[in-house]
């Protein structure tokens, strides 16, 4: 296990906690090196003998050291931004192996994107696949693209992150697909590569996976029918982990599901998992600053606050949370909610929990290596966590605490 007790202590793989925090203070994100390699290498290993590549989702944390380790083991790369593809690229990753996602991409991103070769941009909109054509054409280029397809499949997630039934805002009306396939192989600016979809995160079954796996293949062979050729298939991710007792299926049977689902097709299958591969890599470390017991509730109040963490506030997400001191007494202890110094009553990252606590403890918040630091923030004025990679017996700092002075440094009083 890549987070264990160790002669008391709660460890990241060979190193105690309790050491990182003396040595880069908290709050502080933790990441294990092994987790994230073994995770990526189920996908690989799941997918053997067969053309495909796991373009690893940027968004669900962007750390240059996770993402130069994911470059180095072969990982292609899924960005939404201009500055991810700036991050991928100064990780080590290649524009060969970068999809170009996202609803809104401007005329700069698209031309940056273009710029540096990415392998497709994910178009989204008929009005994108008109300013991409623009855009490529004032570059004298051609773009290689794909259309994410929105298949109208219920991924039977929370709604804030389920992303492929028709009322939301991603990708192309399924029925409106084979029309503008036909309009972007016309068009010369345009190189069509693919087709893919995503329905959402934390999928806890592989059946909607699957669904929307044979509702695309149907698409493709329409398409590919009327002249257009499609090199890949881009099947998304969403591959749920387990936060606290959700029903989660192996990453290989996702693969296996969907590899059932192509059948005899050959196009490159991609797959772009983000919170599967570092969602159990990482803690967020913290330490109690008061204990607070209430008539109604009793806290126990933390340095680290939904700045850091905004999964709980923003999902009502439950994340474990560990003592870093293995607790001695056997007894569950008093039920506290854990929340941080941030002024709002959303500010909280655990409820309703039992455990010993006392004013200097640490705590671990488990399951942070996905959304975590990467939605983090500066409310309230407060510096973000430092990052720390663990790779056996060696801790790295890998990201240092921003300083009071960085809060305000792009900031100008005027004259």
């Amino acid at each position: 296990m890549a987070f264990a007790y160790r002669n008391g202590a709660l460890c990241a793989e060979q190193v105690s906690l309790e050491e990182i925090a003396r040595r880069f203070g908290t709050p502080c994100y933790v990441y294990s090196r092994a987790a994230i390699a073994g995770a990526y290498s189920e996908f690989v290993q799941a997918m053997s003998g067969r053309d495909g590549l796991i373009c690893y989702s940027v968004k669900a944390n962007s750390n240059l050291a996770v993402l130069a380790l994911l470059a180095q083991l072969g990982a292609g790369f899924d960005i939404v931004s201009a500055g991810e593809l700036a991050r991928v690229l100064a990780a080590g990753g290649e524009g060969r192996k970068i999809l170009f996602s996202g609803v809104g991409k401007s005329d700069a991103e698209l031309r940056y994107a273009l710029e540096k070769a990415v392998y497709c941009i994910n178009l989204e909109s008929e009005a994108e696949l008109e300013r991409v054509a623009r855009v490529a054409r004032e570059l004298g280029r051609r773009a290689p693209v794909a259309f994410r397809v929105n298949p109208d499949i219920d991924a039977k997630t929370h709604r804030y992150i389920s992303t492929g039934l028709r009322e939301t805002k991603f990708g192309v009306p399924h029925a409106e697909a084979e029309r503008l396939y036909e309009r972007a192989a016309a068009m010369p600016e345009l190189e069509v590569i693919g087709i893919g979809c995503h329905i959402g995160s934390q999928l806890a079954d592989t059946a909607p996976f699957v669904a929307a796996t044979e509702r695309l293949v149907a698409l493709a062979e329409r398409i590919e029918a009327k002249g257009v050729a499609l090199r890949h298939i881009d099947l998304g991710g969403g591959m749920g982990i387990r936060y606290k007792d959700e029903p989660v299926r192996p990453r290989a049977e996702f693969v296996s599901a969907a590899l059932r689902a192509l059948g005899r097709r050959r196009q490159q299958l991609i797959l772009d998992p983000g919170r599967s591969i570092v969602g159990d890599a990482g803690v967020l470390l913290t330490r109690v600053e008061y204990v607070k017991p209430g008539a109604a509730r009793n806290f126990v109040i933390v340095d680290a606050a939904m700045n850091d963490l905004l999964r709980p506030a923003l999902y009502d997400a439950w994340h474990g949370v560990q003592p870093v001191r293995e607790a001695q007494s056997g007894s569950a202890g008093p039920v506290y909610d854990i929340v941080g110094p941030v002024c709002e009553s959303a500010d909280f990252l655990a409820r309703d929990r039992a455990l010993e606590a006392r004013q200097g403890d640490l705590l671990a918040l488990m399951s942070a290596g996905a959304y975590g630091m990467s939605m983090s923030s500066n409310y309230n004025s407060r510096p973000r966590a430092a990052e720390v990679l663990v790779d056996g017996a060696q801790a790295r700092l890998v990201r240092r605490r921003e300083t009071l002075e960085e809060l305000f440094a792009a900031e100008r009083v005027p004259a």
